[in-house]
């Protein structure tokens, strides 16, 4: 019976979690479908009188989907950097008995210490000093570096825990270390790769400060700088607006629902040992 009622009380908080959680999504999907004087003349909480797919429409004529594939260009091949730039190198650091070792792996902790916006100014006149500025690639480098450090940290873990008997079966079969690094290493830590991957094209996807600085044409832009146009000079369409972000964060949903199962496995991993 107190087992019951401890289940009981565990289902009802996750429920009021589910909603707390889930309603801005909820409320961004329904007033989507609003028009704007309907937004202020009805309770923000209501349905929509009518559905209307006018704001969809409005919302892409307005060039969003241009910020939308600056998004995914630059995001998508940031993160692909990340996993096998991180991977690599926490291999290097977790197998590997080199003289500076340790000190490597300190650096990139330390590199999670370093606020984003100090380093502004300084890669700001690097950009500018390669020809890079205002140019999608510009974003490439600055995201590449600030993700790194956590994703090293995450990989290595991972690999950490990875049983070395493992590769040294694979070293007396003529393995090569490439080899035991993509047949072994990789496969098993697919987990954490899933959760550097998803962590990191969030951070990334909601990035503002370096799109901010780093490009100034609307053809440049990216989905965090692309939602500014939505804001008028007297007033602002907030029907529209949320139609725009509930697009922003549809792939990111999307994303979340096909990975969920090897990013529940990375998060419980270390949880699970021994």
């Amino acid at each position: 019976m107190i087992n019951k009622l401890k289940q009981l009380v565990i289902y009802l908080f996750l429920l009021i979690w589910l909603v707390i959680t889930g309603y801005p999504l909820v409320f961004l999907v329904q007033n989507s479908f609003k028009i704007r004087m309907e937004f202020f003349r009805n309770p923000v909480w209501s349905l929509p009188e009518s559905f209307t797919l006018q704001n969809y429409i409005d919302v892409m004529e307005s060039g969003f989907y241009i910020y939308f594939i600056n998004s995914i260009i630059v995001c998508f091949i940031s993160v692909a950097i990340i996993i096998i730039v991180s991977a690599l190198a926490s291999y290097a650091i977790s197998r590997i008995d080199f003289k500076f070792n340790k000190l490597v792996y300190i650096l990139f902790l330390a590199g999670m210490m370093i606020p984003i916006h100090s380093t502004l100014i300084p890669i700001y006149k690097i950009t500018l000093s390669m020809g890079l500025y205002d140019k999608l690639s510009a974003l490439i480098g600055p995201y590449v570096a600030f993700s790194l450090p956590i994703s090293v940290f995450i990989l290595t873990g991972f690999i950490n825990d990875i049983p070395y008997e493992l590769e040294e079966a694979a070293i007396i079969d003529g393995a090569s270390r490439f080899r035991i690094f993509k047949d072994i290493i990789l496969p098993l830590v697919k987990p954490a790769i899933a959760t550097v991957a998803i962590y990191n094209l969030t951070l990334l996807w909601n990035q503002f400060a370096y799109a901010l600085v780093l490009t100034s044409s609307p053809s440049k832009r990216i989905l965090t700088l692309g939602l500014f146009e939505f804001q008028g000079q007297h007033g602002i369409n907030i029907p529209l607006t949320l139609t725009a972000l509930f697009l922003s964060v549809l792939p990111l949903i999307i994303l979340y629902v096909f990975l969920q199962e090897h990013i529940i496995k990375g998060m419980t991993a270390g949880a699970l040992k021994g």
